[in-house]
């Protein structure tokens, strides 16, 4: 319960904000509800359910657009590997973890390494259920409420509205930074994003993703064995 409660921020209101917009792009394509509405359920990314649904629409053939969406959210496998040790209990269940694993995106990676650590061991899986559950049930709602009053909301703001996650997330980023490498990951991201914009099927995130926290953290451990 209590990870459900916290659910109730105001990066959960943007969230629901950001789907709304991505609920009415669905109809505004012609794209089944049902489909859209599994989409969020089961990828739970929007860059990548933009690119699935985007791929579907225009024909793509499905092994290219099976590995766009993949290469997609490859930039959620960082976000795993950091958080998964402040995710387990006291005793060790891989069928809890795996779950909780699936609810690792933005959201809960960034609340989850602000607040997981400060809880016990016993109650960290039961957050992470109940944080997870809550945000997707938030989504759920949001893309249900776009493809319903997407004739109330214009195209160009439905756009506006997608874009309201990805800056609620660079606003928690800069909050949760702490270390000169938080920043340093910060900056370089920021750099490298303009320099691979190019590039199609999520590859601009997952080489500025990655390849700007690699040079954070070397520059990191650099600044550190100098001091």
């Amino acid at each position: 319960m209590r990870g459900a409660g916290h659910a109730l921020s105001v990066p959960a209101l943007v969230l629901f904000a950001s789907y709304l917009g991505f609920g009415a792009v669905l109809q505004s394509v012609g794209f089944p509800l049902f489909a859209g509405l599994a989409s969020t359920f089961l990828i739970w990314a929007l860059p990548a359910q933009l690119i699935l649904i985007g791929g579907l629409v225009s024909g793509t053939a499905l092994p290219a657009l099976a590995l766009a969406v993949a290469l997609s959210s490859m930039r959620l496998l960082p976000m795993v590997v950091s958080i998964a040790p402040h995710m387990r209990g006291t005793r060790r269940s891989l069928p809890a973890e795996l779950i909780c694993a699936h609810y690792v995106a933005m959201t809960v990676w960034l609340e989850g390494l602000r607040l997981l650590p400060r809880l016990p061991g016993e109650a960290r899986v039961p957050f992470v259920l109940g944080l997870g559950n809550a945000l997707i049930g938030i989504s759920l709602l949001g893309t249900l409420t776009g493809y319903h009053v997407a004739s109330e909301v214009p195209v160009p703001l439905a756009a506006g509205l997608l874009l309201l996650t990805p800056l609620s997330f660079t606003v928690l980023m800069v909050r949760n930074a702490a270390t000169p490498t938080d920043w340093l990951a910060l900056a370089a991201g920021l750099l490298i994003m303009p320099l691979t914009l190019h590039f199609e099927g999520g590859l601009d995130l997952l080489i500025a993703g990655i390849g700007g926290g690699t040079l954070a953290y070397g520059l990191g451990r650099l600044w550190e064995r100098r001091r």
